[in-house]
């Protein structure tokens, strides 16, 4: 395996990894971050519990993806990318950003749209990590085969 696909491998299984503890985060948690707080103006335990259920189910959703994709990502640099399967080489980053660009998205819009500073920057951290380590593994050039 070229210098290149293994320092792109690197660098997507740091976004694994990092999806994984996001995933845990926010799937194990009994309510809501510090940040989402302050976006609502509103203390957990001030919410009804239909919001709070919500709220938390709402982070299942957002845990379950981080998972996931994880699991996605780890299914694929293991064997196929490994491998030097070309169709693969180009899921990786497509799946990545798939999930990290509506969440850098949902993120900015909390950020301008209330008084809260959530955490946008671990995701733009995500697509740019994807977007390098496509750049660095090239996958459409012969020489990367």
């Amino acid at each position: 395996m070229q210098a290149r696909r293994k320092i792109a491998l690197v660098l997507y299984v740091l976004v694994a990894l990092s999806s994984l503890v996001l995933g845990l985060t926010y799937f194990l948690r009994e309510s809501f971050l510090p940040y989402h707080e302050v976006a609502l103006g509103v203390p957990w335990l001030q919410l009804d519990e239909p919001t709070r259920i919500l709220l938390l189910a709402l982070m299942d959703v957002a845990g379950g993806g981080w998972l996931a994709l994880f699991v996605f990502v780890m299914a694929l640099v293991l064997i196929p990318f490994r491998r030097g399967e070309v169709w693969a080489r180009y899921t990786i980053p497509v799946g990545i950003l798939a999930l990290y660009v509506p969440t850098l998205l949902a993120t900015l819009g909390v950020l301008y749209g209330t008084p809260a500073t959530p955490p946008w920057y671990g995701a733009a951290v995500a697509c740019a990590t994807a977007v390098v380590g496509f750049l660095l593994d090239a996958p459409w050039t012969k020489s990367s085969e």
